[in-house]
């Protein structure tokens, strides 16, 4: 299962922590590394700060959008160090360990991590069915991005390295990738049928894909879901 973790920084400002952020990887046996549009790599600083975990970096795959990180994953972690107007599932790292162990064997899983000043946006965190949020002591709660992936990443290993498989459920979990392509016909049938005002759309679709994402539907629930909407719209017709 520790396989099919990713960890996905995302605009990451300074090399240095790209390369500590392998090294805290390695140590706890997480090899997926993911870097959306960071501003400085390959860079000599990342070698020098992976100290012995090159192999990471070397195989790290850099994309310029959140979505080609994420979109064949099924489960998509954020970590936030904030709370929000509308909560999401926060869970603590221990927590989300536990989670992860109940998954199926192939699912495929990513773990966010924002810019360094700012962390993920809300637009972000709304790709997410979960966050994350590191119980740190409210005098001084932050956390250097290679602390806290290797607070995560611990508690992944300890969960998973002797976690008994999982019984496959009989479809496969909906990736990211199928869940966006269904909160975008949601949305257009909602503006069709005049339920969601585009002048005035508040926090509707927030709130939906809080609700399915919290709800995570299978494949074949997903297609459904998206047949509703095409007889919706036939029937408009």
């Amino acid at each position: 299962m520790l396989d099919q973790i990713r960890i996905v920084l995302i605009r990451t400002s300074h090399p240095g922590n790209i390369g500590s952020v392998a090294r805290a990887m390695k140590t706890m046996g997480l090899k997926q590394l993911y870097l959306v549009s960071p501003e400085q790599f390959p860079h000599d600083k990342a070698k020098e700060m992976a100290s012995g975990a090159g192999d990471i970096l070397n195989q790290a795959k850099v994309v310029s959008s959140l979505m080609e990180a994420i979109g064949h994953c099924s489960l998509v972690v954020g970590s936030s160090a904030r709370e929000r107007t509308i909560p999401w599932p926060l869970l603590t790292p221990r927590e989300m360990a536990n989670e992860i162990k109940l998954e199926s064997p192939d699912t495929k899983v990513a773990i966010l991590f924002g810019r360094e000043q700012s962390g993920l946006s809300n637009e972000e965190l709304e790709c997410c069915h979960l966050h994350v949020q590191i119980p740190a002591d409210p005098a001084y709660s932050s956390l250097n991005i290679a602390a806290a992936v290797q607070v995560i990443a611990y508690e992944l290993r300890l969960a998973l390295l002797y976690a008994k498989p999982i019984a496959t459920w009989d479809q496969r979990a909906s990736t990211m990738e199928e869940m966006e392509n269904f909160f975008v016909h949601l949305r257009q049938v909602l503006v069709e049928i005049d339920f969601l005002k585009e002048t005035a759309p508040r926090k509707l679709m927030t709130r939906l894909r809080r609700f399915f994402l919290r709800a995570r539907p299978d494949k074949m629930e997903v297609n459904m879901l998206r047949g509703i909407l095409t007889a919706v719209q036939e029937k408009r017709n």
